[in-house]
């Protein structure tokens, strides 16, 4: 019978070495407390990314020292196999893998003799408890209460159990009272191994919205470092170029250089100054000279259009040259009438 224990045992060590050697990323993961019906689900969840292998911590011990040989550093995860240890074999990113475990968490209260996952925090505010031994539970337990409006209120918030702490029973019952759950139901990764280092659960467990955050914050600083060392950048290129255009620009006024970018703002400038030596010395204005009165010109009579001659009608030559002939036949008869007396007066 140990003969064949032993084989086993062999045969489960190997075959975790070739996981741990195979395998780029490693996790520890903590089963404690954790239902068989939780387990399947979270199975389930990652199949396909990810595999999970359970054995006793000697036998992992023994595989992380034999697979220390090929893979440095991995041997020092064997310090984050807690409770009712792991491991988790996959190829994902390790904070993508975090996030899908952490998702499938779900609150619990806590039970006495568990270690808190992180602090425990108990806030400010009023309580539904009416004044009477819960008043005295609460202070046990280092909670400052007060009465307002017949109802106990916890002063300012207090941490009762530190991360990795054990919780006592009365600190339960009180939170349990409280309705406060601090415990999750779900694997609780303990540490994941990449590449010889180590990331736990601090560094795994990222808040996306602060670290969107952060980073926006981050881009806008170094933005801000780059234009005020003037380092160029593709992004920075043309608020460089008008950075520089304004700082010329406000050289220029200040040493009163005249150019084309800052003539209107010069001119100004001077007008300011003008005004202000103007009235620092008051001076007075100086009279405005009246403009002469223009006489009034005569007016030019106005020119009457004149009127254009009718073209006389051209007769034809034929019909003038009758027109000559009678008008000699017409003049013929006052010149012989002298001579015809001369011979009338001869005869006689």
């Amino acid at each position: 019978m140990k003969t064949k224990a032993a084989s086993y045992k062999k045969e489960l060590v190997k075959k975790l070495v070739k996981l741990i050697v195979d395998a780029p990323i490693i996790g520890a993961v903590n089963m404690e407390n954790l239902p068989a019906s939780a387990v399947q689900t979270m199975r389930a969840k990652l199949r396909g990314k990810a595999e999970i292998f359970m054995a006793k911590r000697r036998l992992m011990k023994l595989a992380f020292e034999e697979a220390e040989k090929s893979k440095k550093g991995i041997n020092t995860l064997v310090e984050r196999l807690d409770g009712m240890p792991a491991l988790l074999f996959t190829k994902e990113n390790p904070f993508a893998i975090y996030k899908i475990i952490k998702k499938s968490k779900s609150p619990a209260v806590a039970k006495a003799g568990q270690k808190a996952p992180k602090d425990i925090m108990v806030k400010a505010g009023t309580t539904p408890f009416m004044p009477g031994p819960i008043i005295g539970e609460l202070g046990q337990i280092g909670i400052k209460t007060g009465v307002e409006n017949g109802k106990v209120a916890i002063k300012e918030d207090s941490v009762v159990v530190k991360e990795g702490e054990v919780i006592q029973a009365n600190v339960a019952s009180v939170l349990a009272r409280l309705d406060i759950k601090p415990m999750e139901i779900g694997l609780d990764i303990t540490g994941i191994y990449e590449a010889g280092t180590i990331y736990d659960r601090k560094v795994l467990d990222v808040d996306e919205d602060r670290f969107m955050a952060d980073l926006q914050q981050a881009a806008s600083w170094a933005r801000n470092l780059a234009m005020d060392i003037g380092h160029l950048t593709k992004e920075l290129m043309p608020e460089l170029v008008a950075k520089a255009f304004r700082d010329s620009k406000a050289l220029a006024l200040e040493a009163n250089f005249m150019a084309d970018a800052v003539t209107a703002e010069l001119l100004a400038k001077a007008e300011n100054q003008m005004q202000s030596l103007k009235q620092t010395a008051n001076i007075p204005d100086a009279p405005k000279e009246e403009a002469p009165k223009e006489e009034p010109k005569p007016e030019t009579p106005k020119e009457e259009p004149k009127k254009e001659e009718a073209p006389k009608e051209q007769k034809p030559e034929a019909q003038e040259k009758t027109e000559e002939r009678s008008e000699e036949k017409k003049e013929e008869p006052k010149a012989d009438k002298p001579e015809e007396k001369k011979e009338t007066k001869e005869q006689s």
